[in-house]
C-alpha cells in the first residue's frame, strides 16, 4: 500500500541516515542559501521565527566545538557546520521597538526550541534532496556556555544543536526504527503492547547491530537505552537563566 503513494520525497525520507564522513568537495554558496531558504519555510509558531543559524567556518572555532562535543571529528571536517540557536533576542527587540515588553516564559522557551528544530529538519531534507548528507550534533550542549561565548550569543539565545553537511563519503546501513504500533496511538495512549513491540524491536536491532559490527556487537535497543541513562546530565540551567530564559511556568504556589 505504501508504494502506491511513493514519490521522490517519500523515498528520500524513508532512506534518511546520518552521515559523518564527507568527500573533499565543497557545498556551494548557492546550495547553502537554498537549504536555508527551505529551512525558513518551515512552520513557525505564530510566525515568530524564533531561531538563528550560525555558519562556523573558522578552523579554531571548529576545533573547539568539536572537542566540547566529545571529540567529534566531523565537526572539523565537514564542508559546512551550522549551529542552530533558539532565538528570542530578535523577538524581544521587535516587541520593544513596537512599544511593548516581553517576559520570556517557559512557553516561549519551548516555542523557540520547537521552531529551530522544525527549521533544521527542513534544512536536512533539502540537503539530502541535493545528494548531500548531514548529521545533527547534540553534543554542543555538553558545553553550552562555552559555545555561546565562542559565538558571542546575546541574551535570550541558546545553541540547541549543530549540523554537519557535505557530500557523503559513506553509505551506512539504515538503522531500524521502532514498530509503528509502538509510537502511534488512537484516541488514547496505549501501553498494552509495549512489552511485545519492544521485545520484537530488540531482536531486530540486535540483528542490525551484529551485522554492522561483523558479529562483534551483542546488544539490543533496550540495552543501549539503559546505557544512555548512565551519561552524566548536562548542566546548563544556570546558563539559560543568565540568558533570561525562565525555566518555570511563572506560577507560585498559593495557600488556599
Amino acid at each position: 500500500m505504501l508504494n502506491t503513494f511513493s514519490n521522490e520525497t517519500i523515498e528520500a525520507l524513508l532512506h534518511h541516515r546520518s552521515i559523518r564522513r564527507y568527500k573533499n568537495e565543497p557545498v556551494t554558496r548557492s546550495q547553502l542559501e537554498l537549504i536555508l531558504r527551505c529551512a525558513q519555510q518551515a512552520s513557525s509558531s505564530s510566525h515568530m521565527q524564533t531561531y538563528s543559524v550560525i555558519s562556523v567556518t573558522e578552523p579554531d572555532k571548529r576545533r573547539a566545538i568539536a572537542a566540547w562535543a566529545g571529540g567529534q571529528r566531523h565537526v572539523e571536517q565537514a564542508p559546512v557546520f551550522l549551529v542552530w540557536c533558539a532565538d528570542l533576542h530578535r523577538f524581544d527587540q521587535a516587541v520593544a521597538g513596537a512599544g511593548g515588553q516581553f517576559e520570556p516564559s517557559l512557553e516561549y522557551f519551548l516555542v523557540a526550541t520547537v521552531d529551530v528544530s522544525l527549521a533544521a529538519q527542513n534544512a536536512v531534507i533539502a540537503a539530502e534532496s541535493m545528494g548531500l548528507g548531514a548529521v545533527y550534533i547534540g553534543g554542543i550542549r555538553n558545553e553550552m556556555k562555552k559555545v555561546a561565548g565562542l559565538l558571542e550569543l546575546p541574551e535570550l539565545v541558546y545553541p540547541v544543536f549543530g549540523l554537519c553537511i557535505g557530500v557523503p563519503d559513506e553509505q551506512p546501513d539504515l538503522r531500524p526504527r521502532l514498530p509503528q504500533e509502538a509510537v502511534f496511538h488512537e484516541n488514547r495512549y496505549n501501553r498494552d503492547a509495549f512489552g511485545q513491540t519492544i521485545e520484537a524491536y530488540d531482536k531486530t536491532y540486535h540483528t542490525y547491530a551484529s551485522s554492522r559490527s561483523g558479529g562483534t556487537k551483542d546488544t539490543t535497543w533496550s540495552i543501549e537505552m539503559r546505557g544512555r541513562t548512565k551519561y552524566p546530565p548536562r548542566q546548563y540551567g544556570d546558563f539559560l537563566r543568565d540568558q533570561r530564559f525562565k525555566l518555570d511556568d511563572g506560577q507560585e504556589d498559593q495557600d488556599d
